[in-house]
C-alpha cells in the first residue's frame, strides 16, 4: 500500500492567488513565460532566466542562483505563506463539461523505489538532473507530480464533502480551464485519509511529471545517504502530488507530423500503406474551402493529413497483437508500420523529421502544419485509455515515447513543499 503524508504547504494568500499561480516550467518557453509573467507570478521561481535580459540560459548558474533568490522574496514578502499544520488539500479542475477532483498530499520517495509509485514512460537522464537541481537548490517540491490511483469509494465522499464548502481559491485560467482549491483543516478527517491511502489504495500511477518523480527520489535518496541518523520519516523523504480517482481522468489524443515522406511521392506513399491499412478518403476541399478534419473513430483506426485531404486508416487484422499490452497500442502500430517501415524513423526520441502535437491544439493545427510546408504528412490517433496505462504500468511495461497527454494541467504555485 502507498504512504502518504498531510504537509505545511507555504501557499499564495487568497486575494492574490492568481497573480502568483502559472503554469507549469515545461509548458510555455522562456519568451512566453517573460510575456506572462507579472510581478508576483511564480514563473520567475520556476522560469527564472525570464529576470535577465537578454533571457539567460535555463540551466546557466546565474539562473539557479535566481531561482533561488527569488524563493526567499516571495516568502520575505508575504506572496507565499507558511500553513499552520500539516494539511490535505483537495484541488479541482475543470475543462467544459468535465471536473477531476484531486488530493493534494505528500507521497513517499521509497515508494518510488520499491515501484509501488509505478511509471509507464522511460524517463531521460538531463531532464531528470535539471529537475534534480531545483529540488535540491530550493530544498522544495515547488511544482506537484500528477498521480492517479484506483478509484476509493471513502475517499470519494471525502472529496465531495469537502468540495460542497466553500474553497479557498477558484479561478478561471488562459485557456478558460477553472481551478479550484480547498483546504482540509479538520484533523480527524486528515488522519482518515492518512489511513485509509495506507490500507486501502495499493498503487499511485504516474500521469504526468516522471521527471519530476524521479527527481524527487535521487534527492531524497542523496539526503538520506548525508544524514547519518534517517529514520525514513524525515520531510525529505517525501514529494507533492496531486493524486486523482483514475475513472475522473481522460487521457487525450497525442499526434504526430513528419517533415518528409523518405523519398516517395505522395501517390507511392498512398499505395504502400494499403499493404498494412484499410485506406480511404475522408473529407477533401470543397468550394475553396479546406476539408473537414477527421478524427479517429475507434481503436486501430488513425486519420492522416496529405496534401490537403484527410484519409481514414483502419488497421488490417494480424498487423498488431491484442494480447500485448504494448503491441496493442495505436502508438505502436503506427510507429512500427509507418513511421519505421516506410517513413525510416527508428527513435522516436531523437529523429528531427518527427514532431508531436498534443490533442489539445486541434486537429487544424495538423493541417497547418503541413499546408505551411512545414511538415509532408500528420497523423492523428485515437487516445489511449486510462485502463491501458494502467494495464501497461502494472505489468512493468513502458510506452512508446509521447503516447499520453493529460489536460488541464497542474497548475503550479497553489501549494509548495518544502524539505524541513
Amino acid at each position: 500500500m502507498v504512504r502518504v503524508k498531510p504537509f505545511a504547504a507555504l501557499r499564495p494568500p487568497k486575494d492574490i492567488v492568481t497573480e502568483v499561480a502559472a503554469p507549469p516550467y515545461d509548458v510555455l518557453n522562456s519568451e512566453e513565460a517573460r510575456k506572462m509573467a507579472g510581478e508576483k507570478s511564480l514563473l520567475h521561481i520556476t522560469k527564472p532566466e525570464i529576470d535577465f535580459d537578454p533571457i539567460a540560459g535555463e540551466h546557466e548558474q546565474r539562473s539557479y542562483d535566481r531561482a533561488v533568490e527569488n524563493f526567499k522574496t516571495w516568502q520575505r514578502n508575504g506572496w507565499l505563506v507558511r500553513e499552520d499544520k500539516e494539511k490535505y488539500y483537495v484541488y479541482a479542475q475543470t475543462m467544459g463539461r468535465r471536473t477531476q477532483y484531486g488530493i493534494v498530499l505528500c507521497a513517499h520517495t521509497d515508494d518510488y523505489a520499491a515501484g509501488i509509485i509505478k511509471k509507464h514512460e522511460l524517463t531521460r537522464k538531463d531532464k531528470e538532473d535539471d529537475r534534480m537541481i531545483h529540488v535540491r537548490i530550493q530544498n522544495a517540491n515547488i511544482e506537484p507530480v500528477f498521480f492517479a490511483f484506483k478509484d476509493n469509494a471513502e475517499l470519494g465522499a471525502i472529496i465531495a464533502k469537502t468540495a460542497a464548502g466553500a474553497p479557498e481559491y477558484r479561478f478561471v485560467d488562459e485557456n478558460k480551464f477553472t481551478h479550484t482549491f480547498w483546504v482540509i483543516d479538520d484533523d480527524a478527517v486528515n488522519a482518515r485519509i492518512t489511513e485509509i491511502f495506507t490500507k486501502d489504495v495499493d498503487a499511485f500511477y504516474v500521469a504526468d511529471g516522471h521527471h519530476r518523480t524521479a527527481a524527487a527520489a535521487r534527492v531524497g535518496a542523496e539526503k538520506r545517504a548525508n544524514n547519518p541518523a534517517h529514520t525514513g520519516d524525515e520531510e525529505y523523504n517525501f514529494f507533492m502530488a496531486v493524486c486523482f480517482p483514475e475513472s475522473q481522468l481522460a487521457i487525450i489524443d497525442y499526434n504526430r507530423v513528419v517533415r518528409d515522406l523518405n523519398g516517395l511521392t505522395p501517390e507511392a506513399f498512398l499505395k504502400a500503406l494499403e499493404g498494412d491499412f484499410e485506406v480511404s478518403l475522408a473529407t477533401k476541399p470543397r468550394c475553396g474551402r479546406p476539408a473537414k478534419p477527421f478524427a479517429p473513430t475507434q481503436l486501430h483506426n488513425f486519420s492522416m493529413y496529405l496534401g490537403d485531404k484527410w484519409y481514414s486508416l483502419t488497421a488490417k487484422p494480424g498487423r498488431y497483437d491484442d494480447a500485448d499490452p504494448i503491441g496493442v497500442l495505436d502508438v505502436t502500430i503506427l510507429s512500427n508500420l509507418v513511421l519505421d517501415k516506410l517513413l525510416g524513423i527508428k527513435d522516436l526520441r531523437t529523429d528531427k523529421r518527427i514532431d508531436f502535437v498534443g490533442g489539445i491544439r486541434g486537429l487544424g493545427e495538423l493541417a497547418r502544419r503541413v499546408d505551411s510546408g512545414e511538415m509532408a504528412v500528420a497523423f492523428a490517433l485515437y487516445p489511449v485509455s486510462m485502463q491501458q496505462l494502467i494495464n501497461i504500468a502494472d505489468t512493468g511495461n513502458i510506452m512508446p515515447p509521447k503516447t499520453t497527454w493529460f489536460e488541464p494541467k497542474l497548475r503550479s504555485g497553489l501549494a509548495i513543499h518544502t524539505l524541513d
